[in-house]
């Protein structure tokens, strides 16, 4: 594929998208190059291949086989029809389109042992190898999950959630949970040990996203509804031209993220509803050396038309972000619910690095959200306490209309490293009940922005 050290460095040399005369207009060049697959007119129907449409047949042998006919003939669609059907882990190939019917629910089991042998994967931008996602692919060209029907994890407080550790997700003391296994993988990465011994699955409690594909090329996720997920939902990794467009995604588990692009290259993120247990959208490009060494930043991200509910962030990007984000455009998404913590959200430390830069969001409209609008913190999580200052610049946001929040702009960088060129334009924030917090914050500028019924003065 094409995502390649030399197309990374192609790309360090190009100018900043931010030194161009109208940086809206990039994206619609952006635009011209996401193309969702196209698949040949042919149906495997799983029905065909065993599969039983009573909730309680084991499925997995049945999609199997359908998936691998399906490549086998060049390509086409695996038809789920109407009914409930059990699953194990699904893994597509190319040219394959995981079509759901209205009317289908694809559970998948609750036994994490089903999930293995381990795959190649990133766990929290650390790459290692670990439990199956729920829906994978490894390096695979053109693959779809599209339709009206439901993907449920069947996560819940007694199965995947108490490996977070929390109580509220059903963990009790003495139960296993996640944190030796994450702080082990840590020092793996610290250490460099070679990702093939990174093995983590069984006794790690280390939860899988649901849908990865990974270093995959044109992918496409568009309808369906997802539901009960371990982990983060749709974790689209080191992928180029990556459309995830209709989909309902309902699920208030830990770390339930509703869509992760990490260190992937022209993606875009349409007419899709987030009501999930943190961040909605979280773009990120892996953590610390991995991040780092892989060198692959996420890139010509667009989010338009989205619609976000409960949730850490709308968008969120960080924190795993050490191998970079430049040019993400944000335009015409409604965000309102007091469960909604912030509209845009940056986070990162001098543990993660990397530089975050051209981030422009316009004609966003919100309802409420329980912190700050605008929230850009180099102290999450270790804070300033590693030898990779990050970068954040230019960030331009206009037509921004929030009802009420705690604050306009939360923004704490370094005395070494400022946050830099932040850019407010014709924007309304009705009722924000604290004053902002800035520190280390150099170039930040409102003209005609409005806050509490009074022109802002910067």
């Amino acid at each position: 594929m094409s995502l390649s050290r030399r197309s990374f460095a192609a790309t360090l040399a190009a100018p900043l998208l931010g030194a161009q005369p109208d940086a809206w207009q990039q994206m619609a060049e952006i635009l011209k190059r996401i193309r969702p697959p196209q698949f040949p007119a042919r149906d495997f129907p799983i029905a065909r291949f065993g599969a039983a449409a009573n909730g309680k047949a084991d499925c997995t042998a049945a999609f199997e086989k359908a998936i691998a006919a399906c490549a086998a003939a060049g390509g086409g669609r695996v038809v789920v029809p109407e009914g409930v059907f059990l699953t194990g882990p699904i893994h597509l190939k190319s040219n394959v389109n995981l079509h759901l019917l209205k009317g289908s629910v694809v559970k998948f089991v609750q036994d994490p042992a089903r999930y293995l042998p381990v795959v190649f994967t990133r766990w929290e931008g650390m790459e290692c190898m670990n439990y199956s996602p729920f829906v994978y692919a490894d390096r695979q060209k053109n693959i779809a999950i599209t339709g009206e029907g439901t993907l449920d994890g069947q996560s819940d407080a007694a199965h995947w959630w108490p490996w977070k550790g929390r109580a509220e997700y059903g963990y009790k003391r003495g139960d296993p949970q996640q944190a030796k296994a994450r702080g082990l993988l840590a020092q793996m990465v610290e250490k460099d040990v070679p990702v093939e011994q990174r093995v983590c699955g069984e006794g790690s409690y280390l939860r899988p996203q649901f849908i990865q594909p990974f270093r995959c090329e044109n992918v496409l996720i568009e309808g369906v509804t997802i539901i009960n997920s371990p982990m983060w939902e749709i974790h689209p990794l080191l992928c180029r031209n990556v459309t995830v467009r209709g989909v309902k995604v309902n699920s208030h588990g830990p770390n339930n993220d509703g869509c992760d692009p990490e260190s992937c290259t022209d993606v875009l993120i349409e007419n899709c509803l987030f009501d999930t247990g943190d961040d909605c959208i979280a773009i990120k490009s892996g953590r610390n050396r991995d991040g780092r060494r892989v060198a692959m930043p996420s890139e010509n991200i667009i989010v338009h038309h989205c619609e976000m509910k409960d949730g850490h962030g709308g968008v969120t990007i960080g924190s795993e972000i050490s191998g970079g984000c430049r040019n993400v455009f944000i335009e015409d998404c409604r965000m309102d619910s007091p469960n909604l913590d912030r509209v845009l959200r940056l986070k990162t430390n001098s543990v993660r690095g990397g530089f975050i830069e051209n981030v422009y969001l316009r004609n966003v409209t919100v309802g409420q959200v329980a912190d700050a609008a605008i929230h850009i913190d180099f102290l999450y999580e270790e804070g300033d306490t590693g030898k990779f200052p990050p970068t954040v610049r230019n960030i331009d946001v206009v037509n921004l209309r929030c009802r009420k929040m705690k604050s306009v702009i939360y923004a704490r960088g370094y005395a070494n490293a400022p946050i830099r060129d932040i850019r407010l334009k014709d924007c309304v924030f009705e009722s924000a009940a604290e004053a902002d917090t800035l520190e280390h914050v150099e170039g930040l500028t409102m003209a005609n922005v409005v806050v509490n019924g009074k022109l802002a003065r910067r």
